[in-house]
Formats: structure tokens, C-alpha cells, sequence
């Protein structure tokens, strides 16, 4: 809580500040895949509402993103991966924070709603809801599975995106879904390999801090084994075309590849090198971003 009661009345925020709460980082993530499920769908989206649906993905993921912050700035305080943020740096006021946070939330679904559909916009408010609420209050602070189930957060832009196209739930956009649920798990324990020690400080139950690292690098690896034939089933279902499906195969063979590593390494958080871990925390951002632009090439392309 340092950084946060350093200043008893914190800096007037700027836009900057405000920006810097939605995540933009995060949220790019979250456009790429969400317009990639919009894309990908089997129906042609008029621009302007496919626009306002995307908008309204990524108005909502930074809405959830500023209210994580509101909750979590006595922990981002401790960590000196967060302590640079707005609130616990103390250029504004969590009160700001939090009405910023609703105000986003509560916006983007009406505009959802009333602009394109309300099946999407029931899905995006509880996304909101999901990482706001069940992931950061009652997830993250008391269990090392956190990720694993606080996952499905990350994993609604898609599915949001092909409801907004189609108005319906079908299993491609479920199979999307699942791809970034299992996903998550080794991009995250990765990168929580490294800042171990950060988790350890705020008393975050992250798995490498509970579990140990044997165990992380373990399920790292099993999880990339499980990615691997959830990714190539769209082609198998012939949802997919063989562009897809070769693109999976690659992109996957390399995930599994750089996992093992991870698994048969023997470094601690005290290593500063951690080479495996980084490596394949840089390698799942840019898969992701490859594997669900694969999709929308094989669907403009081959159809």
C-alpha cells in the first residue's frame, strides 16, 4: 500500500491516466480476436455495425480492465511490474477508477444491445462480470487454478464477435473459445515463472508461488499438449479449410516444442536468464495473433 497512501490526495488524472486503466495492451489482444471471430463468420457484416460490435468488445474490455485496477491497487502497489500504474502511483483517485470502470461496462453493452444484438451483448456483459467480479475478486486472491478458470475472461472476444455476425452460438465460435481458454494457462504461468517474486510479495496464490515450479512447467506442458488437437478441430470439422489447418499444425508444433523446454528446464526465479519462460511468453502472443489470422485468411480466401 505504499505507493497508494504516499499521497493522501492523489494528481489530477489526465487522459493518459484514464487510457492507461483499459489495459490498451491487453485490449489490442482483444480487438485482434474479437474482429477475427466477426470476420470469420459465415455471414457478411455490415461495417458500420460490425464496427460499433468491435467498439463495444473492446470499450468493455477496458471497462472490466479499469475496475481490476480499482480492486487490485493495494496489490499492484507490492509489485513492481504494476507499481507504475495510475492508482497505485497515486495520480488518481480510485473512486475515478471505479466510476470509469462502470461507466465503460454499463455503456458498451447498451450499445451492443440496441446496435446489434442482445444475445451478444448478454455475452459481453458477463465477460465484464466474469473478470471484474469472479476472476479478480473471488479467483485470483484464493486459488492457484486462477488462471485456469479466470481464463474463459480472455476467451469471450470471438465468440462475441461471430454472435455479433451470425445472432447465434454455434460450435466454431465455442471452439474459438476453448483455443484461448487453454491457451492461457501456459502464456500466463510462463510470464508468473519469472515474476515469481512479485506474486509472492502481494501474497497472490500464483502457481509457480504455491505449487512450486516443477509442478508449473508440468502443467505448462500438459496444456500445450491439450491446445494442440483443440486448435486443428475446426479443420477436422471442416469448419476450417487446409490453410487453417496447416497453420494450426505449425504454430501449435512450436507452442508444444517451446513448452517442453520450459518443462525439462531447471531454473528458479533467482535465474535471472529464464530463457524458456520468456521465450515462450513472447512466442504465445504472437501464435494467438498468427493462429486467429490464419482463420480469417483461409476463410476470405478459400471460403
Amino acid at each position: 500500500m505504499t505507493a497508494i497512501s504516499a499521497s493522501a490526495h492523489p494528481l489530477p488524472a489526465d487522459w493518459r491516466d484514464f487510457f492507461a486503466l483499459t489495459k490498451p495492451r491487453v485490449m489490442s489482444l482483444v480487438i485482434f480476436t474479437g474482429l477475427c471471430g466477426l470476420l470469420a463468420a459465415p455471414q457478411a457484416v455490415d461495417p458500420v455495425l460490425g464496427f460499433t460490435a468491435i467498439l463495444c468488445i473492446a470499450v468493455g474490455a477496458g471497462g472490466s480492465a479499469a475496475l481490476n485496477q480499482w480492486w487490485e491497487a493495494d496489490l499492484d502497489a507490492k509489485m513492481k511490474r504494476t507499481a507504475s500504474r495510475p492508482l497505485p502511483a497515486g495520480r488518481m483517485d480510485r473512486k475515478a477508477a471505479r466510476d470509469f470502470g462502470i461507466a465503460l461496462s454499463v455503456g458498451s453493452v447498451l450499445v451492443m444491445g440496441i446496435a446489434v444484438g442482445w444475445l451478444a451483448a448478454a455475452i459481453l456483459a458477463f465477460s465484464i462480470i466474469y473478470y471484474s467480479v469472479i476472476y479478480t475478486i473471488w479467483l485470483k486472491p484464493r486459488t492457484p487454478q486462477n488462471i485456469v478458470i479466470g481464463g474463459g475472461a480472455g476467451a469471450f472476444p470471438p465468440m462475441i464477435g461471430w454472435i455479433a455476425a451470425t445472432g447465434d452460438i454455434t460450435l466454431m465460435p465455442v471452439l474459438l473459445f476453448a483455443i484461448i481458454f487453454f491457451w492461457t494457462p501456459p502464456h500466463f504461468w510462463a510470464l508468473a515463472l519469472f515474476v515469481e517474486t512479485d506474486y509472492a510479495a502481494a501474497g497472490i496464490p500464483m502457481m509457480p508461488v504455491v505449487a512450486g515450479h516443477k509442478s508449473t512447467r508440468r502443467q505448462i506442458l500438459i496444456y500445450a499438449v491439450l491446445l494442440l488437437p483443440i486448435t486443428l478441430m475446426p479443420f477436422w470439422l471442416k469448419v476450417a479449410g487446409w490453410l487453417y489447418g496447416a497453420s494450426a499444425l505449425a504454430l501449435s508444433a512450436v507452442f508444444l516444442l517451446l513448452s517442453l523446454r520450459v518443462a525439462v528446464f531447471r531454473g528458479d526465479a533467482g535465474d535471472m536468464d529464464m530463457r524458456p519462460e520468456k521465450r515462450l511468453f513472447a512466442y504465445s502472443v504472437l501464435y494467438l495473433f498468427a493462429l486467429f489470422a490464419a482463420l480469417v485468411v483461409d476463410r476470405l480466401i478459400l471460403g
